[in-house]
């Protein structure tokens, strides 16, 4: 990992820190609550609060479902500019393949409902597990290049370069590029908003 590397990675895990910290006291919630309401263990989140872990892509999207925010909010603090231009090489990249793959958030809207605009990209034998996301949350997923094979609910799906597939995410599915070439797609994730609770698998509105 080269300095710059690590130096985002640094940035990323103090940002969570910071933001599941003031969250939760926002809240006036407990370790123990946050991670009833997360299904994330209470010795990782006192982990990712004291920026002494970098957090996996699963965990941050229980954390921030749990919150009612987008994982965009949990990685930088809110910005009033109506305006904003982010590089390529800013955008964090919060999943690495075994074989160079990798997946990065270009962008996060939190009104009235939670988007996120992902780049991935998937090299030959790679595959991303991804756990079921809050009650109504829908993907768009569009192939710029190869074959992704997308399995829902334990459904395989191809889609090729050029094609579209959109679902209920709010269900076990994830990514699999099963080819001989790398494929690059992207995705938009869009959750409705509001804390969600995965013991009861409940949402409500986020306070103001």
């Amino acid at each position: 990992m080269t300095d710059a590397s690590a130096g985002r990675v640094r940035a990323v895990t103090s940002a969570v820190a910071r933001q599941v910290r003031e969250l939760r006291a926002t809240r006036g919630w407990s370790f123990e609550e946050l991670a009833g309401r997360s299904g994330v263990s209470k010795g990782m989140l006192v982990q990712i609060e004291g920026a002494r872990t970098n957090p996996s892509i699963g965990t941050l999207c229980r954390v921030a479902d749990a919150f009612g925010v987008n994982i965009a909010q949990l990685l930088e603090p809110a910005e009033e500019s109506t305006v904003r231009t982010t590089a390529a090489g800013e955008a964090p990249v919060l999943w690495r393949g075994a074989h160079g793959g990798s997946a990065q958030l270009l962008s996060g809207l939190g009104e009235p409902d939670l988007v996120e605009l992902w780049d991935w990209r998937l090299e030959p034998g790679e595959t991303h597990h991804s756990p079921d996301h809050p009650r109504g949350t829908r993907e768009v997923v569009h192939v710029l290049s190869g074959t992704a094979t997308v399995m829902v609910d334990g459904v395989a799906h191809a889609v090729r370069a050029g094609e579209t597939i959109e679902f209920h995410a709010d269900r076990e599915h994830g990514y699999r590029n099963a080819g001989d070439e790398p494929v690059r797609l992207v995705m938009v994730v869009v959750t409705p908003s509001g804390e969600w609770d995965r013991r009861t698998r409940s949402r409500r509105p986020r306070p103001e």
